[in-house]
């Protein structure tokens, strides 16, 4: 598995546990996917209620507050697929 899924996972898998409901991916261009789901986060490609998709580097500014998803998604650097209300929680957990 590539590091930085695993990276992503061990960022993400506090912030995912216990504040999603459903299940969400993200996939992270030239990398792989990771689904969020109440549990945490793990390396998986297994079909998602949304699924973001945007370049590593798009992701990590999300995460570290220097990029608005919302702001991301107009400018088409994140496109999301899905449950547009369950991609708006998602992208709270991200920001978090």
């Amino acid at each position: 598995m590539p590091a930085v899924i695993n990276e992503f996972i061990d960022t993400l898998t506090p912030k995912a546990k216990g504040a999603i409901k459903g299940t969400a991916k993200l996939v992270i261009k030239d990398h792989g996917s990771v689904v969020l789901t109440e549990d945490g986060a793990v390396a998986s490609d297994e079909p998602a209620d949304v699924t973001l998709k945007a370049s590593e580097a798009t992701f990590r500014a999300i995460l570290d507050g220097s990029q608005n998803p919302i702001m991301a998604v107009m400018a088409g650097k994140l496109k999301v697929d899905g449950n547009q209300m369950r991609a708006l929680k998602v992208s709270e957990i991200l920001t978090s």
